[in-house]
């Protein structure tokens, strides 16, 4: 399926959205639409890396598995983040949707040559990519030494600010893509400590569970506080 970019949910925040309309349609024409279900892999460690995408709904999870098999989650990927490590030969990680997902997807020559002719596409994706990069290197500070109140706080927090459609507030629901053993292999719990914590986030008045996965912000800037207590 080809690209419809009037219509994309993340026209104005994804990379593209530094080019002009006319370099958009452009670089549309290479571009296809790509649906994943959940748990679908999109990419595997050690695949030809033939191919990167921006995610337009949905949810992945980039993670790895050691000699044991156990998973790893390295981190998240939102809507309008870009997957795809445009020079390596080939996958370094699994990258899996964590909910039914859409993408927007190019062979990775068509990018490398979309790169070469708009140089403000290359910086776009050079600044998150560097996102990227401070964002996993919190999260490594995160699980080394936050509480573990501070570690489900700070990814609650960051599930809210990915589910809103402004970049200054939270979104004041969401639903959480991530089952509490994923949480807690994200944040390196146990699922009792997850159960426990989100329980006491919202017998303090923090949030609000509804259902299976939707959380209520009821106290955002406390949530906020929380995930940036982290101690020794």
């Amino acid at each position: 399926m080809s690209l419809a970019c009037a219509s994309c949910p993340v026209r104005d925040s994804a990379a593209c959205s530094v080019l002009s309309d006319e370099e958009r349609g452009a670089l549309s024409k290479a571009g296809r639409t790509r649906t994943l279900k959940r748990g679908e892999l999109l990419f595997a460690a050690g695949d030809e890396q033939t191919a990167c995408a921006t995610l337009v709904t949905g949810a992945l999870k980039v993670c790895a598995h050691d000699r044991e098999g156990h998973e790893q989650i390295l981190s998240l990927v939102h809507p309008s983040g870009f997957i795809g490590e445009m020079f390596a030969p080939f996958a370094h990680h699994d990258v899996v949707a964590l909910t039914d997902s859409q993408l927007c997807t190019f062979a990775r020559v068509d990018m490398e040559r979309a790169i070469e002719d708009y140089p403000a596409l290359a910086r776009a994706l050079l600044r998150r990519s560097q996102e990227d990069l401070h964002s996993a290197r919190t999260l490594i500070e995160l699980t080394a030494h936050g509480t573990a109140e501070a570690r489900l706080a700070a990814l609650l927090y960051d599930f809210s600010r990915a589910a809103s459609k402004s970049p200054c507030h939270p979104a004041s629901h969401f639903e959480l893509p991530l089952t509490r053993g994923e949480l807690a292999n994200m944040a390196g719990l146990t699922i009792e400590t997850v159960s426990r914590k989100l329980g006491e986030l919202e017998k303090s008045g923090t949030i609000r569970r509804i259902g299976k996965r939707g959380i209520e912000l009821i106290d955002p800037a406390h949530l906020q506080a929380l995930s940036g207590s982290a101690e020794a």
